[in-house]
């Protein structure tokens, strides 16, 4: 005799262990997602954090080194009118750089968007089975 139940016999906790199953592979897959794209985020973080920070130190030394050499080029007579005119043009290139930064900063792509994707996309599937 054997112990061995046939596979039409099977019963409610067999398929419950069946669902189970089902549900931690869905699980680890979608953790899985949702690892990647945090991990994807934080390497474009630190890329865009970096190079950011080598073109502010560049651009800033650069911004220095043209008001000193504009203002020795007219220290003798309008000294006062370029050091304003310079001010003048450096602050507003700061505010504009400030909006389109914080602009920038509420378009970017939604946090786990791929992921939130396949779980929508999961989430109607076991909607729509019979």
């Amino acid at each position: 005799m054997s112990d061995e139940i046939p596979p039409e016999k099977k019963g409610l906790f067999e398929s419950l262990r069946g669902l189970a199953a089902s549900l931690v592979a869905i699980s680890h897959t979608r953790l899985d997602f949702l690892s990647t794209d945090l991990e994807d985020e934080w390497e474009r973080l630190i890329s865009l954090l970096v190079t950011m920070l080598v073109a502010l130190f560049c651009l800033g030394i650069g911004v220095i080194l043209t008001t000193v050499l504009i203002v020795a080029a007219f220290w003798s007579s309008y000294r006062l009118s370029v050091l304003t005119g310079l001010t003048v043009l450096f602050l507003a290139a700061g505010a504009i750089s400030w909006t389109r930064a914080a602009r920038q900063r509420t378009n970017r792509p939604r946090l786990f968007s791929a992921s939130m994707a396949e779980l929508a996309k999961d989430h109607q599937q076991l909607n729509t089975r019979p």
